[in-house]
């Protein structure tokens, strides 16, 4: 009899434990995916983030989407064409307050150095998103922007060093200009020979998945 009760108590305990282990696994396993899920990038851009002159879909930010759908990361594409640094501060607050992303794609700046705006103040205005976006725990990337040559030597050189100034001043990562390897091949942008086409779309994303995918996994 005290045997049969020995056994019965084992079984008992195997039993609870168990049930112990199928209640856990999964939880952790939900635990995980929404460890992943958190990891939200929000893309605060202008008309080269923004598909100009295509379908939304077609556009780099959309690609990225795409081919991070197994990664458990979240894209938000804000990116407006004609954006300033000006709109981009001014939509900031809005934005973060709606989509709360764990991570910030400034990809600002290249309208302002087409309009010939004062290169402090759009330095200003970055700081200020990068500030902003860090008073919400949020991790800020900065993208290098470029402008033609014919805004003159001086004017070009302080635009694209400032760039590298704030980086450098607010310790963030600076992501290299992403048409680097796209803007000087015709056939690969739009007639205006500012706007990348659609067939230079996946390229861009590539590029930007190579440089954005390190940062982003790495803080899951």
């Amino acid at each position: 009899m005290a045997l049969v009760l020995i056994i019965l108590e084992v079984n008992v305990i195997v039993y609870s434990a168990l049930k112990v282990i199928l209640i856990v696994i999964p939880l952790l396993c939900f635990s995980d995916q929404l460890k992943a899920a958190q990891v939200k990038l929000l893309v605060l851009g202008d008309s080269l983030s923004a598909a100009y002159g295509m379908k939304q879909e077609q556009g780099w930010v959309s690609l990225l989407q795409n081919s991070w759908q197994d990664k458990g990361i979240t894209v938000v594409n804000a990116a407006i064409s004609g954006e300033t640094t000006d709109g981009g501060l001014a939509r900031l607050p809005r934005l973060l307050e709606q989509h709360q992303p764990s991570h910030l794609l400034i990809e600002l700046g290249g309208n302002d150095g087409l309009r010939g705006y004062p290169v402090d103040k759009f330095k200003n205005n970055i700081s200020a998103m990068i500030e902003l976006a860090r008073q919400n725990g949020v991790s800020v990337l900065l993208q290098q922007m470029q402008i033609p040559t014919n805004y003159g030597r001086r004017y070009t050189k302080m635009f694209t060093d400032s760039y590298n100034e704030l980086a450098d001043n607010h310790q963030v990562p600076l992501l290299p200009f992403l048409l680097q390897d796209i803007a000087l091949k015709p056939e690969l942008m739009q007639k205006d020979r500012i706007h990348p086409n659609a067939e230079a779309q996946p390229l861009i994303a590539e590029f930007m998945r190579k440089q954005l995918e390190p940062i982003l996994l790495a803080s899951q």
